[in-house]
């Protein structure tokens, strides 16, 4: 069975009604996602992995940054973090996706241009997401506080503490399993959020009203496929990085092709007559 929401529009808006359908899927989907996801990445290679060496290249200029700068500490929680903002980061592989199912031959307007049609309910995402990014930073700030004190040891000597010490295991565990449950609250709040507003003119609350539906809907399956985005974003950051340039347009091209088996919308007339 499929669980519904109707959502009613003002029609001078030019949006229609819609009644927001979530499907109930399997625990083999996750795999055909990824299938699908690869071979997004096969048919627009050149645009796919250049708008993934553009969040490596970032990704590592932050890195110098805050070494350069004494912020070295700050890496770990920013690393972890980036669960938290790599929904946001998916936009441009969803812009991408969205021109292969139109038939066009994508480019690098629709992987850092997509965005623009609903910039304004994309950006209260963005909000949300931040929300979340800054209570873990927060977190893992007091965190730290509590097992280390409040003066910073040399980066040998914090990272060896980490897996060496009481201290440190005991921080790493609290951490993981509190950081676990705050990332799994973004995870739920936006992982059809995101390319749902992108593909529907709805407001912004409506879509983590569909992404909560869902993964409340399907659990075991959602709760698999953060598993599986966690991992591989886990394997790209140990690959210094470089690896992300594959993994995160793959990744959102699969949470592309998620949303859409995830989520189907139709017109209240259609459905009522």
């Amino acid at each position: 069975m499929n669980a519904v929401t109707t959502k009613t529009h003002d029609h001078s808006s030019g949006a229609p009604n819609v009644k927001i359908i979530i499907n109930k899927v399997g625990m083999d989907r996750p795999k055909a996602w990824l299938a699908a996801g690869m071979e997004d990445f096969r048919r627009a290679t050149a645009v796919s992995l250049s708008y993934g060496m553009f969040w490596v290249g970032l990704s590592i200029a932050i890195t110098l940054g805050a070494y350069t700068l004494g912020y070295w500490h700050w890496l770990l929680p920013m690393i972890a973090g980036f669960m938290f903002i790599g929904p946001l980061v998916a936009v441009g592989s969803y812009g991408i996706s969205l021109a292969l199912e139109r038939g066009r031959e994508p480019n690098l307007g629709d992987a850092f241009g997509s965005w623009r049609p609903h910039a304004g309910q994309l950006a209260m995402m963005g909000v949300m997401m931040m929300i979340f990014f800054l209570a873990w930073i927060r977190l893992a700030t007091l965190l730290f506080a509590l097992f280390f004190g409040f003066e910073v040891p040399s980066p040998a000597t914090l990272y060896t503490a980490l897996v060496t010490t009481p201290e440190g295991l005991s921080m790493l565990a609290v951490g993981t399993v509190a950081g676990g449950i705050l990332a799994f609250g973004a995870f739920a709040i936006s992982v059809v959020a995101i390319p749902t507003l992108m593909d529907q003119d709805l407001t912004f609350m409506e879509g983590i009203e569909a992404s909560v539906r869902c993964v409340a809907r399907n659990f075991r399956t959602m709760l698999l496929w953060a598993a599986i985005l966690t991992g591989c974003v886990v394997v790209g950051v140990m690959t210094f990085y470089i690896g992300l340039a594959l993994i995160l347009p793959v990744l959102g091209h699969a949470s592309w092709h998620a949303y859409e088996e995830l989520v189907r919308f139709e017109p209240v007339e259609k459905l009522s007559t």
